[in-house]
């Protein structure tokens, strides 16, 4: 069986900073894609807690695409405005 691998204990920075975000965009993207709200929103948050610790040259990096998807989402589907899940049950 293979190993699990260790997590980094040092915060990550430039390049890999910037490959983890958009990561976790597509991801959130991807499960958004499958209808999995809970989990959309999960790696939407982590998202943009790690986008929020970027420079502005930093997300300038970030593509275009990814970018806009995760302030449409943020915004709209997101917002404080919202109803919080689970309301309706």
């Amino acid at each position: 069986m293979p190993t699990k691998k260790k997590p980094s204990t040092q915060p990550l920075t430039g390049a890999a900073l910037i490959k983890e975000v958009c990561r976790r965009i597509r991801v959130a993207r991807a499960y958004w894609d499958a209808h999995n709200n809970r989990a959309c929103r999960g790696e939407r948050e982590k998202a943009m807690a790690l986008y929020e610790t970027l420079s502005e040259a930093e997300r300038e990096k970030v593509p275009q695409v990814l970018r806009v998807w995760l302030r449409y989402r943020s915004e709209k589907y997101f917002g404080d405005e919202r109803t919080p899940p689970g309301g309706g049950r």
